[in-house]
């Protein structure tokens, strides 16, 4: 039997206009607030944010150019997280890509949102067969 995890989901209001996923989580034992993006491919951190968590970053520059976050040609790294969890469900050794998400922490403070430490992308998402539930405001993943 599967046992799968409940991580409690926050929705944010953008300008009544729609919804943008928030949960809770760790990196490093650190408290984190990540986006959940369904439509991202990848799972990515602001290499400025990222640094607050993580001492030693190195980041591995990533051959060609990512598309997405509000632009169509970003230069983007790699990262090791050691320690990532998103509610209860940790995940060790976690290869992250690293992209300025500079705008995204713009538009939230212009909105009166929180500060955001990440997005969660379809890769993690898909792996632990992520089912969002927004009548229960949780979303249940798979460790």
């Amino acid at each position: 039997m599967r046992r799968y995890i409940e991580v409690p989901l926050q929705l944010l209001d953008i300008e009544g206009e729609g919804f943008h996923i928030m949960v809770k989580g760790l990196i490093h034992s650190k408290e984190a607030s990540f986006l959940i993006d369904t439509g991202a491919s990848r799972s990515v951190f602001d290499p400025k944010t990222i640094a607050t968590f993580i001492d030693d970053l190195t980041f591995e520059k990533k051959e060609g150019l990512t598309a997405g976050v509000g632009s169509s040609d970003l230069e983007s790294a790699t990262f090791l997280i050691d320690s990532l969890a998103i509610g209860k469900l940790e995940i060790h050794d976690y290869e992250a890509v690293a992209l300025d998400l500079e705008n995204i922490h713009e538009m939230y403070s212009k909105l009166g949102l929180p500060h955001i430490d990440g997005i969660i992308g379809g890769d993690l998402l898909k792996r632990h067969k992520a089912i969002i539930n927004y009548k229960a405001k949780k979303m249940r993943v798979l460790p």
